[in-house]
């Protein structure tokens, strides 16, 4: 928990002409919010002319009514909420992304990372191409515009250019008549659509999105599909479907989606707490309490009090108005931050024995002050139960764990965990019990905590980008 750098969020709107689907957009990113807090953009077509505002900051400090009111009036609309895991954070690299090119116009956002972005950008770039952004977005965008130019549609771009691009992608791409959602060929990242009373359809990261807008959910994509929507409804292409086995990030059930999402036809409430059950099962201890370490701690937290009949309390009060800690640009300030925004509920744990469940954890730092805070409540003993497994290597999908230097669990034993955040005992989820966290192991991605990936993994790949930035800044300082 606290060190963990999020993934995007991506939505679309198709709709009648003249509608407000900027502002149904604005709904849908506050609603996907949780997954991506840097950036914020939205671009609205109508008929053909794109209008786009994108900042750095939160969905409401980029828009408000005076910005929103300035895009208008449309018939679709694509927007995206931003944690970048390539490219640095600043609004160049805020999405979506438009381009201009022959063909016509295009827009385009993505929730992901390439794992051949190096390779495609060196060509493109040797080729003449000149990169105005940092992330591997812009890259997806030059594959598809290079692709138009030869294809009779859009689609059709689409679907040659995804013989090209290789690792995870979520898609929502705009063009001047269509809406047109993608999903990789392994399924590593949430895509669902929706159908509002009025014929709208909707596309989203996650089905909460499409609850807040009053969508239906339809269903996901497919791995590997690209629905295409336009004046006629929606249609299907899945000539990529089945070429890969689906490897689904099994970190969205665990930490990235809203427990009330509802993705591959699983509650994502109902695995969190499938998750504190085996723990309990795997690491049964002795207590008085059991509490949850907001948010994504507190289903998970809850399984384990049922499975184990041990009381389930709240133990933290978490203020709302601050970010999550791995937002903050430094570790101090991740520290400080910390400190404010979980405060302990001392009736509920002085003189307790007490089991503490949180999602991860990445580098200590952060699981070593909860405990401390635990331990200045009063807490008799306190017993660390983790709800997924150790994380000893890097993802290459677009969680920006890429430093295994830096991942506690790499280079320590259990025990020396256990010290470290001073702690009475550790328990982590097995990845056994991970891969049956829907019922049934339908095909996860667990190579952060296994090292066995179902892709070929990139050969040109960062150190830890939170790292980077910190020497970035130190230069800039010292120049």
């Amino acid at each position: 928990m606290g060190n963990l750098r999020e993934e995007c969020g991506i939505f679309g709107v198709f709709t009648g002409p003249e509608q407000d689907v900027a502002g149904m957009t604005y709904y849908g990113l506050y609603a996907l919010q949780h997954r991506g807090q840097e950036s914020a953009g939205i671009v609205v077509n109508d008929d053909g002319v794109f209008t786009d505002y994108k900042d750095v900051g939160l969905v409401n400090d980029v828009f408000d009514s005076r910005v929103l009111d300035g895009l208008g009036k449309g018939n679709m609309a694509i927007g995206h909420v931003r944690y970048g895991t390539t490219g640095n954070t600043d609004r160049t690299n805020a999405q979506p992304i438009v381009v201009n090119h022959v063909k016509g116009r295009m827009a385009l956002a993505h929730n992901g990372n390439l794992v051949n972005s190096f390779e495609l950008r060196e060509e493109l770039e040797m080729a003449g191409s000149i990169f105005h952004t940092t992330s591997d977005t812009e890259v997806i965008s030059y594959i598809i515009t290079k692709e138009r130019l030869t294809s009779g549609s859009i689609e059709e771009a689409v679907n040659r250019a995804m013989d090209r691009i290789k690792g995870a992608y979520s898609l929502v791409i705009m063009s001047p008549q269509k809406l047109i959602a993608v999903r990789d060929e392994n399924g590593f990242r949430p895509l669902c659509f929706g159908r509002c009373e009025d014929g709208s359809y909707v596309v989203a990261s996650e089905s909460c999105a499409l609850d807040a807008v009053g969508a239906e959910f339809i269903r996901d994509l497919m791995p590997g599909e690209i629905v295409v929507f336009d004046k006629d409804g929606y249609r299907s292409i899945t000539d990529h479907c089945g070429k890969a086995k689906e490897s689904f990030c099994v970190f969205e059930f665990i930490y990235f989606a809203r427990p009330d999402s509802v993705i591959n036809g699983c509650s994502v409430h109902e695995a969190r707490l499938q998750a504190g059950r085996f723990l309990a099962q795997e690491h049964p201890v002795e207590a008085d309490v059991v509490i949850g370490v907001p948010d994504s701690g507190l289903d998970a937290a809850l399984g384990y009090s049922m499975e184990s009949g041990i009381p389930y309390e709240i133990g933290f009060v978490k203020n709302k108005y601050i970010g999550r800690t791995f937002i903050s640009p430094g570790q101090k300030s991740r520290e400080n931050k910390v400190k404010i925004k979980l405060n302990p509920i001392t009736s509920v744990i002085r003189g307790k024995r007490v089991v503490v469940v949180d999602d991860s954890i990445v580098r200590g730092t952060t699981s070593a002050r909860i405990v401390r805070v635990l331990r200045e409540a009063g807490a008799k003993e306190v017993h660390m139960m983790i709800s997924a497994p150790p994380f000893i290597n890097a993802c290459y999908y677009g969680t920006d764990i890429d430093s295994p230097e830096m991942l506690i669990a790499n280079n320590h034993t259990l025990d020396e965990i256990a010290e470290i955040i001073n702690v009475d005992s550790i328990g982590y989820l097995s990845l056994e019990h991970v891969k049956l966290l829907t019922g049934k192991d339908t095909g996860f991605c667990t190579g952060c905590f296994c090292s066995q990936y179902p892709t070929q993994i990139p050969q040109h790949s960062s150190k830890s980008r939170f790292e980077m930035k910190i020497s970035e800044n130190k230069g800039k300082q010292n120049s």
